[in-house]
């Protein structure tokens, strides 16, 4: 056997002197193999982020106006604007008036060309049992009744949008009336023991006049 100036390695007859390959891990990248033969750490593998698109955004988008939409529908604002729908108040006003702790009112007697555009009532708001009664008037002005049996000026505030009393009254159906005057809305308004009435709008006085004049108490089975 000959010295080739390395290690002596015996070999025995019928073997062969040459070392097969060692197989590596299939599918492995050649620079993590390196690295790992290195000694150094390798990177994990970057995690794909999911598809995002502007037809995704659009969408998203789409889904918040429908949502925006149903929330103004089911919840009309104070003062209606544009084509606002007509509603309907019988069986909303006899339920509200089993309910109220006061005698509650509603306008009888309008002509056609009234419109009432909403309605609600509110066991425990923030005033206490609320109701409210939302019209446009022939020139499509806003006219509206409020009752409340908490706080009357805090009620009173917030209903006609800050208006202020002018110190006059004005008679309607025999009872005296104060007179608020404001930016927003004017108002009628009308303090009882238990109960504060407010007719309210962008509706000049003579038309609140007549609002007020119409108003008759609800009961449960009318």
């Amino acid at each position: 056997m000959r010295d080739n100036g390395g290690v002596a390695k015996d070999v025995a007859p019928g073997e062969s002197t040459t070392e097969e390959p060692t197989e590596e891990p299939a599918g492995e990248p050649t620079s993590e193999r390196a690295g790992r033969a290195a000694g150094r750490p390798t990177a994990p593998p970057a995690r794909r982020r999911p598809p995002w698109s502007w037809w995704n955004m659009t969408l998203s988008l789409a889904a918040l106006c429908v949502g925006a939409f149903a929330l103004v529908l089911l919840n009309p604002g104070d003062q209606p604007e544009g084509s606002t729908p007509t509603v309907t108040y019988d069986l909303e006003a006899a339920t509200a008036a089993r309910a109220a702790p006061y005698a509650l009112v509603v306008p009888e007697g309008l002509p056609d060309d009234w419109r009432a555009t909403s309605v609600r009532y509110q066991p425990m708001g923030e005033f206490g049992a609320t109701w409210r009664l939302g019209f446009l008037d022939p020139d499509d002005e806003y006219a509206a009744v409020a009752q409340a049996d908490g706080d009357a000026d805090g009620f009173i505030e917030e209903m006609t949008r800050g208006a202020e009393d002018t110190g006059s009254q004005q008679a309607v159906a025999g009872r005296d009336w104060a007179r608020y005057e404001g930016d927003k809305y004017d108002a009628l308004v009308l303090r009882e023991a238990g109960v504060t009435t407010v007719v309210h709008g962008t509706a000049p006085f003579e038309r609140l006049a007549h609002f007020a004049a119409a108003l008759e108490v609800r009961t449960p089975e009318s």
